[in-house]
């Protein structure tokens, strides 16, 4: 198990970068990105920098490597955001500067397709963190998600331990952002019913790896996953996408980290909540329901074969779904399966 660095954290007052390395989004919805930054600016008292392909739709992979790596270099700016996820950063991440990464680390957060930045820095050896994006969650319809804003937050400016909190409601099914109307209101939430742990009684802490579990098959198929070595006794942190894998795919893609013989060096899997609604998958309440099931009896059935004596915590808030929770990708986590309370160290 690999020892990872934290950067240094960014202050009130800073600059931070706003990229898009996967999708320019911001190009296509405007409106989002603006309210985004206007309460990176207000709420969390930074002030963002974009670069030349933040507001890009289809830029070349070079382009946006090149503004991530100049995002990294820049002395002034102390931390860096993705605006939103997508699906080719894989085709970004070859062409990024890693000396210069590593001369001058900074805290990046991103979640889903970015986990292909999370993973490339985490094999750089540094702490990054998993969650957060300019359009999905600063740029949330009505308000910031109070346990979003507390998580991230953190994350930003402080440095030690942070315990998770179970959402007391959440949501996955968000406002269109083609209607700019739209963020006049919250989206719909559902009451939370709590996490749910299976699994021994008992304390595990290592550091966070994983992410996207659809990258993450995408990174295995690359290989560009680090040696089973470097990350046995890691904390498995795994979400899914709004694309809404089946039971079956869920299960083949652990199937493969299992057989890769990393599935049975996790001593903790942290699942996120599933996301079970999308624009073209408007799933009924009943419908969502089965869905979710299989899904976690996807993941059951995966680690039954490969890692039976695993604490795993299943309805975690930290991927597709609103609000989330910001993970240190390659920091700290501490589970306690006793307790019942999952801690992570910004």
């Amino acid at each position: 198990m690999t020892s990872l660095r934290y950067p240094p954290k960014p202050k009130p007052g800073d600059r931070v970068a706003v990229v898009s390395p996967s999708a320019g989004l911001p190009a296509l919805f405007p409106h989002v990105h603006e309210l985004g930054l206007r309460r990176l600016r207000e709420e969390f008292g930074l002030e963002p920098v974009e670069y030349p392909t933040t507001r890009v739709l289809g830029a070349d992979p070079r382009d946006r490597a090149r503004d991530l790596t100049a995002a990294f270099a820049d002395p002034s700016v102390t931390a860096v955001l993705a605006t939103v996820g997508g699906d080719d950063l894989i085709t970004v991440t070859p062409y990024l500067d890693d000396e210069v990464l590593r001369a001058n680390p900074k805290p990046y957060f991103g979640y889903s397709d970015n986990t292909n930045v999370l993973n490339h820095l985490h094999r750089l050896g540094m702490v990054s963190y998993h969650g957060g994006s300019v359009l999905v969650h600063l740029g949330r319809p009505g308000r910031l998600d109070p346990l979003t804003a507390d998580s991230l937050r953190a994350a930003l400016f402080t440095t030690g331990w942070y315990d998770l909190t179970p959402a007391t409601e959440w949501g996955d099914q968000p406002n269109d952002w083609n209607d700019p109307a739209s963020l006049a209101h919250e989206p719909p939430m559902v009451p939370g019913s709590g996490w749910r742990w299976q699994g021994p009684a008992t304390l595990v802490e290592g550091p966070a790896w994983g992410g996207n579990l659809e990258v993450l098959n995408w990174l295995l198929a690359a290989d560009r996953v680090a040696p089973v070595a470097d990350l046995a006794g890691s904390v498995f942190v795994l979400e899914t996408s709004e694309e809404l894998p089946s039971a079956t795919e869920v299960f083949r893609i652990l199937r493969n980290l299992g057989e890769r013989g990393l599935l049975g060096t996790f001593p903790a899997v942290l699942v996120g909540r599933a996301k079970a609604w999308n624009f073209d998958r408007p799933l009924s309440p009943a419908e969502k329901e089965v869905y979710v099931a299989e899904q976690r009896d996807a993941v059951t059935r995966a680690l039954a074969a490969y890692h039976p004596d695993a604490v795993v915590v299943f309805d975690v808030d930290l991927g597709h779904t609103d609000p989330q929770l910001i993970v240190p990708y390659g920091g700290d986590v501490r589970v306690d399966a006793v307790a019942r309370r999952i801690s992570v160290r910004y």
